[in-house]
């Protein structure tokens, strides 16, 4: 039932997807054309008071945007949930190379853009802390871990955009004080998921057992067979610790990957920086992104492999939900892009990073189970009704 939902879905947003970046390379045509040979157009809709029809419908299509990134990167890692991955370095890599294909194809469509390697940069850093996701998951759920790192991210993402942060142009909304108000209460929501209790359960024995054992000798030789990750060996106050930090540490790298990116934006105008002429639509720089992530997943890969002997844990269940865990990521990252255009990342960040913590709290309440007792669904209630007046707040800072 849920592959014939995600199925549905994917197919819509693809065609979204599809239909907005061969308007907005029309609309970015067609304004080169009328300046001629003068300076590099400005393709960014958000510098304009919200005033006319044209500048409502970019706010549109730009909520749209996130809803969509919203709800993918909420359910990205819903199809592992269920899924033994072990220690999670076969499934990062698996992951990160369905990333790259689906970027390459939306580069491809984008007329391939040019390629900067410091964007990158980005990539590397993000996929450095990817690297933690299965760790989390297992020791505070898919609910939790996403929430809290969705509340470190939004707080590194959010005043990087708003303050400058990294060499980045600061970014000014119409109403700073409900920006602020806003971004506040997203990030209070994550603190107060913070107390929510999880209830996360292991996989079965039999369904953690590596694909890679030689059955043909002696398993004595390659030692246990089940998938003993050191996450699963430690008590569970200890094992609660780790995943919270674990996953404040993957939000802040998370959050600030995308700042290479807005650092070539913001210096795309300056006569004496590399970055000159530089295109000023976020979408331009995915693949780039997209192939440091790749790379970076790459090396580590190798680096375990051979820190295991070349006996790393590889399981094929493991294989296709991956792939389709990096399809979603990379959709979202577009729409996610593609919102920044027509808002801004000082609007989308919170919006974004909040509302798929929203998502995923609701897959793991819901659907999991990991959220149970009337305390713990009180406090859930109160964390979504903080979160979600805090994304309005948001988005009512820019009109």
């Amino acid at each position: 039932m849920f592959q014939t939902v995600c199925a549905h879905c994917l197919l819509i947003v693809a065609a979204f997807l599809t239909v907005s970046c061969l308007d907005n390379e029309n609309v970015a045509r067609q304004d080169v054309q009328s300046e001629g040979n003068g300076p590099v157009c400005t393709l960014e809709t958000f510098d304009f008071p919200f005033l006319n029809s044209t500048n409502m419908t970019n706010f549109a299509y730009g909520i749209a945007a996130n809803v969509v990134a919203v709800l993918l990167y909420g359910s990205n890692f819903v199809p592992v949930k269920r899924i033994e991955t072990g220690d999670g370095m076969f499934f990062q890599w698996v992951n990160c190379a369905a990333i790259w294909v689906v970027a390459k194809f939306g580069d491809l469509m984008l007329h391939s853009p040019k390629f900067h390697p410091f964007a990158m940069l980005g990539g590397v850093i993000w996929a450095t802390g990817n690297i933690t996701v299965v760790p989390i998951v297992k020791a505070i759920g898919l609910g939790l871990g996403i929430l809290i790192w969705g509340s470190s991210s939004l707080l590194m993402g959010w005043a990087s955009s708003r303050f400058g942060w990294f060499g980045i142009t600061a970014q000014d909304v119409s109403r700073p004080i409900l920006n602020y108000c806003g971004a506040g209460l997203c990030l209070l929501s994550g603190l107060i998921f913070f107390f929510v209790k999880t209830d996360v359960q292991t996989h079965p024995s039999s369904e953690s057992t590596p694909l890679l054992i030689d059955r043909r000798i002696n398993s004595d030789s390659y030692g246990p067979s089940s998938s003993e990750f050191w996450i699963d060996n430690v008590g569970p106050k200890t094992r609660r610790f780790i995943g919270c930090l674990l996953a404040v540490v993957s939000g802040l790298m998370y959050g600030s990957s995308f700042a290479p990116i807005l650092y070539i934006k913001s210096h795309s105008s300056y006569h004496d920086s590399m970055f000159h002429g530089a295109s000023l639509y976020d979408i331009d720089y995915v693949y780039a992104q997209c192939s440091g992530i790749f790379l970076t997943s790459t090396v580590y890969f190798v680096i375990y492999c051979a820190a295991m002997n070349n006996r790393p844990r590889v399981y094929s269940a493991a294989i296709l939900p991956a792939l389709l865990s990096g399809l979603m990521w990379t959709v979202a990252t577009y729409c996610w892009f593609q919102a920044n255009n027509y808002l801004s990342a000082v609007i989308t960040f919170p919006m974004i990073t909040a509302g798929y913590g929203l998502v995923a709290a609701l897959w793991g309440s819901l659907v999991f189970r990991e959220i149970k007792g009337f305390v713990n669904c009180f406090i859930f209630i109160l964390a979504s009704c903080v979160v979600l007046t805090g994304s309005v707040l948001t988005a009512v800072s820019k009109l």
